[in-house]
């Protein structure tokens, strides 16, 4: 009765060399083995490999949308931020208006420097030049418009002989 073969084991033990031929030629190089060795391992490497690969494309991938949401949002933090402080030095320029407004003296002042104002019962004198205001500059003549030049050509054109 024959006895039953067990598979071959996970280490390539038991099996056949891929050349066809049984280990009855003689024994194998010493090369051989260390080949088919490589070789094995070659192929469980690049499985992983590639899974490794997966992996860390669909981390980078999910990744990737939040990354460039926080880096938009931190640059629009940076342009409220200048603007901000826009706003602030705004607000502290008028401030300081209001209050230069809020004292009878400037108000006096800018009456009397702007409006030509003076108080009642006071004799306000206005220095002006002996010279008139200057006139605009002399009209220059009325050019014909766009449309009657546009005419003007095409007659040109007609009255000038075909060569």
């Amino acid at each position: 009765m024959a006895q039953p073969t067990s598979p071959a084991s996970p280490r390539g033990e038991g099996t056949l060399p891929r050349g066809g031929a049984a280990a009855s030629s003689g024994p194998n190089p010493p090369g051989h083995a260390a080949a088919i060795a490589a070789t094995a391992r070659s192929t469980r490497l690049t499985g992983r490999a590639a899974v490794l690969a997966v992996v860390i494309c669909a981390i980078a991938l999910s990744l990737a949308y939040p990354v460039r949401e926080y880096i938009a949002q931190r640059q629009q933090i940076d342009q409220l931020l200048a603007q901000r402080q826009e706003m602030t030095a705004q607000v502290n320029a008028l401030q300081q208006e209001a209050n230069r407004l809020g004292q009878t003296g400037y108000i006096e002042q800018q009456a009397e420097s702007q409006l030509h104002m003076c108080f009642p019962n006071e004799q306000c004198y206005e220095v002006i030049d002996g010279h008139p205001p200057s006139r605009t500059p002399a009209a220059r003549p009325q050019e014909d418009p766009w449309y009657a030049k546009l005419w003007q050509s095409v007659q040109r054109a007609d009255q000038e002989s075909p060569r």
